[in-house]
């Protein structure tokens, strides 16, 4: 993995130990890890009450943590002479020296929180995330793209949690192979459709799990494991490996995607945890037992709205007696909805353009100058994606409290009204929480939620849909050809043809699907009638969750197609294409154009 030369000895010893002892360890620590992680998973999901581990066990846990301290320590020492790995260094002799004294001195055995499998089953999964992050992707990006990348890690994510929801513990009575699959695929594609209540059907370590799958399906297990590798591999990273993740995240400068991804990583836990914190000071004491129940709620609720999943752990979600009428609840969720489903580009330039202002608000106070002026802090991406997403917050507000005053909202006063359509126009655009009965909605309403799910949040985000820039490029696309100029001009800039012919094949390309699934489904489903059939495909395809209440009733066939939808859905339609076809050969040619007739 390596060929640092180090500050003494020969190219011999260089070689000996970046070729056969470096990658011995490195692949026994992966392999032992990941046997200790499947041991404590089977301990965890089929023991009925998992209690202290008896003393074999703990022998067991001694033994293999033991060896895995040596195995660091052993590291630290041949990382000692090399010039790239002080960070090395200081990480595998910590990481060794913990393991092996905790392990090796029986001190775990006198420490309640760490004396349990769930203990264990953290230290083993980070351990084994830290290790699998050193491991560089240059192999793989030899064979698959980027967006073949992209498809399989969300792929493998989707599995490992289907099979982990099939633990018996996770359910408190067994679910099938077809509804634990769909719930995975609900939960990392970030979609909220549920074929089983999440409230009833799923114990704390079944809501555990899926928290989780929902947490790396917002962010994306490429960034989870690269954030480790850029900082637990010495600086050690290919330029393939940073193309990759440039790629995901639409970052033009390559050198940055290591603050790019920090970025990310903060920004998604930062908001969270002041979610959360809201969340719990918003509740009503009298609705819930304790604490506990509070924090587990806002905990919850808060990862699952700002990665637009939807998922809630109330059988009602936020149609429940206990949060439809407060309403400053419904107003956390919603803005969580927008700061996670707005996208990371436009995040990272707000947070750019605020660390701005800020220094130089200091620099006022402290000089009584500012700092050097920086032309377009705010980009055109970012604020085609707001002005858009401000229009179809305010327009969808309008429309639902138009529509659903007399209908779902009726009897409630004017706060409340504005409160759920506010709620009712922000959700449908890849959230999938629902403050009303879904089923009750007036048919324009529905149609107003089918074109705003269609829709969706912005790019590069945890939402699906066509999105809100490909939405803008269409409607400013339109208002170019009714004035006959060649190009489409916003804000003193003239966006690319290529966009141009991507938001093109994006719409025709998500219409072509939608319509070819919901013909299938209601061939298969004639009874659940055409309108719920067409507003299940695209609450699946535009991962958004919301449902007329069909969902469970669904056979498998028909589950296995909202299953597929929610992985293109999350996949996005032009990723789906870079990963089936390979880009055509530069052409050193044109035919002759010819104008066709369309009116």
């Amino acid at each position: 993995m390596y060929s640092n030369r180090p500050f003494f000895g020969s190219r011999s010893r260089s070689k000996l130990i970046n070729k056969t002892i470096r990658p011995v360890i490195d692949y026994f620590l992966l392999l032992v890890l990941l046997l200790m992680l499947v041991k404590v998973i089977i301990v965890i999901g089929f023991e009925q009450d998992p209690q202290v581990p008896e003393r074999s066990e703990i022998k067991y846990y001694q033994w293999l943590f033991t060896s895995i301290g040596l195995a660091y320590l052993l590291r630290s020492i041949i990382s000692a002479g090399y010039k790239s790995f002080s960070t090395d260094f200081f990480i595998f002799s910590a990481t060794g020296l913990f393991i092996f004294f905790l392990f090796t001195l029986d001190i775990d055995s006198n420490v309640a929180w760490l004396n349990n499998h769930y203990s264990y089953a953290l230290l083993i999964l980070g351990l084994f995330v830290f290790e699998l992050s050193r491991f560089d992707i240059r192999g793989a990006t030899l064979v698959l793209n980027p967006a073949q990348l992209f498809m399989l890690s969300f792929g493998f994510l989707i599995v490992i949690g289907a099979a982990l929801l099939k633990l018996p513990n996770a359910t408190t009575s067994p679910i099938t192979l077809v509804d634990a699959l769909f719930t995975s695929t609900s939960a990392i594609c970030v979609t909220g459709l549920i074929v089983v209540d999440t409230a009833t059907q799923f114990t704390v370590l079944g809501k555990s799990i899926i928290l989780i799958l929902i947490q790396t399906g917002g962010i994306g297990i490429m960034t989870f494991t690269s954030f480790f590798g850029f900082f637990f591999r010495g600086g050690s990273t290919s330029f393939s490996e940073r193309f990759v993740l440039s790629e995901f995240f639409s970052e033009d400068n390559i050198s940055e995607i290591r603050k790019t991804l920090a970025k990310v990583i903060f920004i998604t836990l930062l908001f969270e945890m002041i979610g959360a914190i809201f969340l719990y000071l918003t509740l009503d004491k009298g609705y819930f037992t304790g604490m506990g129940e509070r924090i587990r709620f806002s905990v919850f609720h808060s990862v699952s709205a700002f990665c637009n999943a939807g998922f809630s752990t109330l059988t009602d979600g936020m149609n429940d007696l206990r949060v439809r009428g407060t309403y400053p609840v419904l107003y956390v969720v919603s803005f969580l909805v927008i700061l996670g489903g707005i996208g990371f580009p436009i995040l990272l330039n707000l947070y750019t353009f605020v660390k701005y202002k800020f220094l130089n608000l200091l620099s006022v106070l402290r000089f009584g100058r500012k700092k050097d002026f920086i032309p377009m802090m705010i980009s055109i991406n970012s604020r085609l994606v707001i002005y858009t997403t401000l229009f179809l917050l305010t327009a969808g507000t309008f429309f639902f409290f138009t529509f659903e005053s007399n209908n779902t909202l009726e009897g409630m006063d004017l706060s409340g009204k504005i409160a759920h359509s506010f709620f009712g126009s922000v959700t449908p655009r890849t959230a999938g929480f629902n403050a009303v009965t879904t089923e009750q909605l007036s048919i324009a309403a529905i149609a107003l939620t089918i074109f705003l799910m269609w829709i969706g949040a912005s790019p590069v985000s945890a939402g699906g849909g066509i999105k809100t820039s490909t939405f803008a490029i269409a409607i400013l696309n339109a208002f170019r050809i009714a004035r006959v100029k060649n190009h489409i001009e916003f804000h003193k800039r003239e966006f690319h043809e290529r966009s141009v012919d991507r938001a093109f094949a994006i719409i025709t390309l998500s219409l072509v699907i939608l319509g070819c699934f919901s013909v299938v489904m209601y061939l298969m489903e004639p009874d659940k009638g055409p309108l719920s059939i067409l507003f299940e495909c695209v609450s699946a395809f535009s991962t958004v969750g919301l449902s007329l209440g069909i969902t469970p009733l669904l056979a498998d066939p028909s589950k296995i197609l909202l299953i597929i939808l929610m992985f293109m859905g999350r996949m996005g339609i032009l990723t789906l294409l870079f990963a089936l076809f390979r880009s055509s050969k530069t052409l050193v040619y044109r035919y002759p154009k010819e104008n066709i007739v369309i009116t």
